[in-house]
């Protein structure tokens, strides 16, 4: 059992990825140890799991490989040699991937070589439970989502400054020297607008397979690293609460203090965050402020992207 929470616990921080099985794209993560394996896939549709451990590792090794004699321990790290850099966008041509789909079961066929002989594996994966996928996809897609709005807040903020900066030059008689550079002061409305019309059209229309970009991987990661702080700090006596339901009060407590954060005044994201989203979104401090120069017409107050 503590190895299968042990298993659990390391799955939750590991990115999602875009894979190919066979001629299907799919998003998957999984996590190896010597005690067994999990493996957790989705193609936005459906979301499928299968946990091993090395007992079920050893039989099935058995079945599919009857001229192979090793330890379940060498198939886990054989296993975890196939798939981690399949994970990491690292194919390989000495190894084939394919599978077969239902809404309650995948089955991926692994075919490769071990020791100079075929090797064969299948993982039979069944309907993720409920709670796996909110704490695996949910709240860390709502947490995202509520990181990024911080973000876009700060650095529409920062570009009223530079606007306010830039105009003060102009006023002191400041000229560029290349007309190319020059730039129209920054409409927060006209920018959603351009967005949603232009640009959503083509980030909705680019596939299941890209839900998880390389930049948005460390976000992730720094988001589950964040669950799983929790997950270790909630009480796990007779009177508590169940992890589902504290789950669920903790995120409508954050989603609430978010919305009234971003209200009154500007949200400082936890230092995991900060860290993945860059330096952009570590709010300016007031000595920072007070050294941009001011306009001398009065200007409307930044209200955020999404304020």
């Amino acid at each position: 059992m503590e190895g299968s929470e042990n298993l659990e616990s390391s799955l939750l921080t590991q990115p999602w990825a875009s894979v190919c099985f066979g001629e299907s794209t799919f998003i998957a993560k999984a996590c190896f140890r010597d005690t067994g394996y999990v493996l957790l896939v989705s193609d936005l549709s459906s979301v499928w799991c299968e946990r091993a451990e090395i007992d079920v590792v050893g039989k099935r090794s058995k079945e599919l490989n009857k001229r192979l004699t090793a330890h379940a321990s060498s198939f886990l790290n054989r296993l975890s040699n196939l798939m981690c850099p399949l994970l990491e966008g690292r194919e390989s041509d000495a190894t084939s991937f394919s599978c077969q789909q239902t809404p309650s079961k995948l089955t991926i066929h692994v075919k490769s070589d071990l020791s100079g002989l075929p090797f064969y594996w299948d993982f039979h994966c069944s309907a993720a439970a409920v709670e796996m996928i909110s704490r695996h996809l949910l709240r860390p897609l709502i947490r995202m989502s509520l990181a990024l709005r911080c973000q876009l807040q700060e650095l529409a903020s920062l570009l009223v400054q530079k606007d306010a900066e830039i105009e003060d030059y102009r006023e002191s008689g400041a000229a560029l020297s290349r007309g190319r550079l020059r730039t129209e002061p920054f409409q927060e409305e006209s920018f959603l607008k351009k967005f949603v019309d232009e640009r959503l059209p083509q980030l909705c229309g680019a596939g299941d397979g890209q839900a998880f970009t390389d930049t948005l991987q460390p976000l992730y990661t720094a988001v589950a690293r964040q669950e799983a702080r929790a997950v270790q700090k909630r009480p796990h006596s007779g009177d508590a609460e169940s992890p589902e339901l504290a789950s669920s009060h903790q995120l409508a407590g954050e989603d609430s203090l978010n919305v009234q954060h971003s209200q009154q005044e500007k949200v400082e994201p936890p230092s995991d965050l900060s860290q993945s989203l860059g330096a952009t979104a570590t709010p300016s401090s007031p000595a920072q402020r007070a050294r941009v120069p001011v306009s001398k017409s009065k200007r409307k107050k930044a209200k955020g992207l999404f304020g």
